[in-house]
């Protein structure tokens, strides 16, 4: 044989491939392309992307080299669209290219090349929090407290400078945070290229849009007025979380522990064997199990309600210094927490640079706790799956395994879990780090504070898993049945405690000696109860008893659910 060629040695080889919309299973990876390169990324991504120039459909640069590292050589990859239905082509041209150390992939940003999931896989699920939580949304209310604080400073007689404003002027500064635009947004970043500070460029972007009014051009300097940049970013910072929770976050979570509710009263008369230690234990109802989660889930869900989110405004070190060298006679402590409350902050009077983040770390630890229990919830779920007490309601053209046909597997519950995870190791971090910071201030806490969109994204795509895996689920009552059936020694706590009560003795032990280790059936379970030495009556109702029937108070509990749900406000 002969000697193989070296991969440098490879001559050039065009390939062409004619894509369609049903593409076969082979090309899978290109499936749907056409329609996942619809959505490009801009400032609203949950992840932090800044800078990056919003693209049209242009999925890599084909003028650049392509490499993982300059002794790994790659392929250079081009994709075209067109308006065609089936006309979207993949050109891949097989070249070796020379490449220096330096030189990588450079990739426009899409959804195909986000680094984080839920700008690109997940973007449909959790974009309704990129409105608060993005670049964009953080842009957006810094423009907002800066607009706010000039209004402020214009209700204050002391500073003559700044007169009331008229209506008009009013409505035109209003008109600003009204209509901020992405157009707006893009601007103020093409401003901090030049500042490479991004409050500042917020600033100088509000003095723009400004100079032109004949009565706001008289007080321009008056945007960030005695601010530290922390000023602008704290309150920025608390409104997005505001806005975050109580526009998005709590009414999923009211969602998902509205559906368990509904199953805890649905099957609140379904009997189910328990497992302590993975082994059968005393019946249950399935209803009531589900109850447990639903008001455990709601508790969490009350404490993150109740979280007053804080704010500051009394400028570079807490001490309102260059607020009172201005304007000694004003009580700036009181303008301050006018200012913040009017924003529907709760104010931190107590402060050094930073509003100290205790409150974040609180409010993060409560969604991690809840984000716990729900764990719990999905493993129970997977757990009952997987003993065959609930089906699946399968959806035309799925598919659960690419070798196993007849597999459905519960994805929504395993994908709920490990988002889950993700995200609390995000909101961990973050109720760990944020409280920490030198002295009167340092910087570590602005970076990690633009990852609050991360965890609060994986936390909703979750509970969206969650609420989409339990409308598939199909109760399997013939499955229960059949456990329930083959474990008639469950009954041997009852009837030990009746033993208990009339005073036979040693009841634990004779009911051990029946049970442990052995096959127990409903004829010895029978036998055994009509040889005690009962009342006739209480041997009438322990021979009435059934693992079916030993169920306790659990029916009641699971339809009284909706009396100890904790909603909050």
């Amino acid at each position: 044989m002969g000697k193989a060629p070296e991969f440098n040695q490879i001559p050039p080889k065009t390939l062409k491939l004619q894509a369609f919309h049903s593409l076969p299973s082979s090309s899978s990876c290109f499936r749907n392309l056409e329609s996942q390169m619809e959505l490009n990324f801009s400032s609203k991504a949950l992840t932090p992307c800044f800078g990056v120039t919003p693209t049209t459909g242009t999925l890599l640069n084909p003028s650049k080299s392509l490499c993982l590292a300059s002794h790994h050589p790659l392929p250079t990859v081009s994709f075209s669209l067109s308006s065609s239905p089936d006309a979207l082509k993949l050109t891949t041209s097989r070249k070796v290219v020379a490449m220096s150390t330096g030189s990588s992939r450079d990739l426009e940003m899409s959804n195909l090349t986000a680094l984080s999931p839920l700008d690109g896989r997940y973007w449909g699920k959790v974009k309704d929090l990129a409105s608060s939580m993005s670049e964009f949304g953080l842009i957006y209310f810094r423009v907002l407290v800066e607009i706010k604080w000039l209004l402020k400073l214009s209700k204050i007689p002391q500073v003559t400078e700044v007169p009331s404003f008229s209506k008009e002027a009013e409505v035109y500064l209003q008109g600003i945070i009204d209509g901020f635009s992405m157009d707006d947004a893009l601007e103020v970043k093409k401003i901090e290229k030049v500042t490479n500070h991004d409050v500042k460029a917020v600033e100088y972007f509000l003095k723009q849009k400004c100079e032109s009014h004949p009565e706001i051009a008289k007080v321009l300097e008056f945007f960030h007025f005695a601010c530290t940049s922390e000023d602008i970013n704290n309150l920025s910072h608390g409104l997005m979380l505001q806005e975050a929770v109580c526009s998005v976050i709590l009414p999923s979570m009211d969602e998902l522990i509205k559906s368990i509710s509904m199953m805890a009263k649905e099957f609140a008369y379904v009997p189910m064997l328990s497992r302590t230690h993975g082994q059968p234990a005393s019946p249950t109802t399935l209803g009531k199990e589900m109850a447990i989660f639903a008001v455990r889930l709601s508790e969490e869900r009350r404490y993150l309600a109740e979280t007053k989110i804080k704010g500051k405004f009394a400028g570079a070190v807490g001490n309102y210094n260059a607020h009172i060298s201005a304007y000694p006679d004003i009580d700036w402590p009181h303008v301050a927490e006018e200012f913040v409350t009017s924003l529907r902050l709760t104010f931190n009077p107590y402060v050094t640079q930073i509003e100290p983040h205790d409150y974040m770390a609180r409010l993060f630890n409560t969604i991690s706790q809840f984000n716990n229990i729900l764990i719990d919830f999905d493993r129970d779920i997977w757990s009952y799956i997987s003993l065959g007490y609930f089906k699946q309601i399968t959806k035309a053209g799925e598919i659960g395994s690419s070798t196993m046909p007849h597999k459905v597997n519960p994805i929504d519950f395993e994908n709920s879990e490990g988002n889950l995870g993700k995200a609390n190791a995000e909101l961990t971090f973050l109720s760990m780090k944020l409280p920490i910071s030198r002295m009167q201030r340092d910087l570590t806490d602005s970076t990690v504070l633009r990852n609050m969109g991360g965890a609060l994204g994986h936390s909703l795509l979750a509970y969206k898993s969650a609420i989409q895996g339990i409308r598939k689920l199909q109760v399997n009552e013939a499955r229960l049945k059949e456990d329930l059936d083959q474990t008639w020694e469950v009954l041997a706590e009852p009837i030990q405690t009746v033993m208990r009560r009339y005073g036979v003795p040693e009841p634990y032990e004779k009911l051990k000696e029946l049970t442990r280790g052995r096959a127990v059936n409903e004829e010895s379970i029978r036998e055994f109860i009509k040889g005690l030495d009962l009342p006739e009556e209480a041997k009438t109702q322990l021979l009435r008893l059934t693992p079916h029937t030993f169920v306790g108070a659990a029916a009641s509990l699971a339809l009284a659910v909706d009396d100890a749900l904790q909603f909050g406000h």
